[in-house]
């Protein structure tokens, strides 16, 4: 039986491999934050809970862009309805959030 070419002359090193074969299928791409425009959107941010106390506005904006930029915008907006129902959060807050992240977010 005769080998395959590229293994008859193996000395040591791989075998060659062309780009076809290291490509990988394109991952799913998740509507997240836009990063490009994250100081506008903490700007932004910052102004919709400034009616909250001090003691919980650091981390609901620090939960709510750690969210959005990381993990997705489903994310986000479940961290805002979970802190809704706890009761830290009011309807009109929530809602200016939520419009917020739609506005600065993207496919990526």
């Amino acid at each position: 039986m005769k080998m395959d070419n590229r293994r008859s002359n193996y000395k040591g090193k791989r075998p060659f491999r062309s780009k076809e074969d290291k490509r990988q299928p394109p991952s799913k791409k998740i509507k997240k934050l836009d990063m490009r425009k994250s100081e506008e959107f903490n700007f932004m941010l910052m102004k919709a809970i400034e009616n909250l106390p001090d003691s919980i506005r650091g981390s609901i904006a620090g939960g709510v862009y750690a969210a959005a930029s990381r993990q997705g915008l489903n994310e986000a907006k479940n961290f805002l309805t979970k802190k809704g129902e706890e009761g830290v959060l009011d309807e009109k807050t929530q809602r200016t959030i939520w419009n917020l992240l739609n506005d600065y977010s993207t496919y990526r």
